[in-house]
């Protein structure tokens, strides 16, 4: 049998941290964004960014997973910091390569309507005011992205790509988040319990910190919207933010 990978190839603010806690919860050793302290045992990529690392590899290797073989699931790839801007989900190339070298992987992407994703993104620190249309991305040029319209048709564009990609395929899944039945459509496309589903990083107007990213984490990669919850899952090497 082989092993199960997988990936999600949601934008942020999509769901993504309840997307990680949920495969956590699932015993899937998941890599969130960035590798943080006491998840992997190569010490020479803690810190790093999982987007940085997946175009790493498969620039270098061919497979864009080839650094992060101790790990089994993917929630969040892309990072718009510190003068990155990589989005390894909205790359053709990188998912084929992906599929060609893991046959069987299980690729899903976390969706929400179009519009909550746009408005959450607007919310989120400095995300839509300066680093969407300050930065070069797939499908948004710089200077555009400051707009509610402009965000939504980057977004709809996205997810009506996957589908294109995908179709026909049994091995990927639009996740609707906030749908009643989302933690057990997840457990049937990956062929596992899911035992807990929930909403994290649910916040009204979030204001940044020096330290702090577009997607709440901090430098150490610590995920600091969740500060209350310090439960790590049986089965599970990663650990939670305390």
């Amino acid at each position: 049998m082989s092993r199960l990978r997988v990936v999600n190839l949601g934008l942020p603010k999509s769901g993504t941290t309840t997307v990680a806690r949920a495969l956590r919860r699932a015993s899937l050793h998941t890599a969130d964004y960035r590798i943080r302290t006491g998840q992997s045992k190569d010490n020479h990529i803690l810190g790093d960014f999982v987007g940085q690392l997946v175009y790493e590899a498969f620039f270098r290797t061919g497979d864009p997973l080839a650094y992060l073989d101790e790990f089994d699931a993917f929630s969040e790839l892309s990072v718009l910091r510190k003068g990155l801007s990589l989005w390894p989900q909205m790359d053709f190339a990188v998912i084929d390569a992906i599929r060609q070298n893991h046959p069987g992987v299980k690729f899903f992407a976390s969706w929400r309507p179009v519009a909550e994703i746009s408005d959450s993104m607007s919310r989120w620190s400095n995300l839509t005011s300066e680093r969407l249309p300050k930065n070069q991305i797939p499908g948004l040029p710089r200077g555009f992205g400051g707009a509610d319209g402009e965000r939504q048709r980057w977004i709809a564009g996205h997810y009506d790509h996957l589908d294109q990609i995908f179709a026909g395929s049994e091995d990927f899944l639009r996740l609707d988040v906030g749908a009643e039945d989302a933690r057990q459509q997840l457990a049937d496309f990956i062929g596992r319990d899911v035992p807990w589903w929930g909403h994290l990083n649910r916040n009204p107007v979030r204001v940044e910190t020096p330290d702090q990213d577009d997607t709440g984490r901090d430098d150490t990669g610590q995920d600091t919207s969740d500060r209350h919850d310090n439960d790590t899952p049986t089965g599970d090497t990663d650990t939670e933010a305390v």
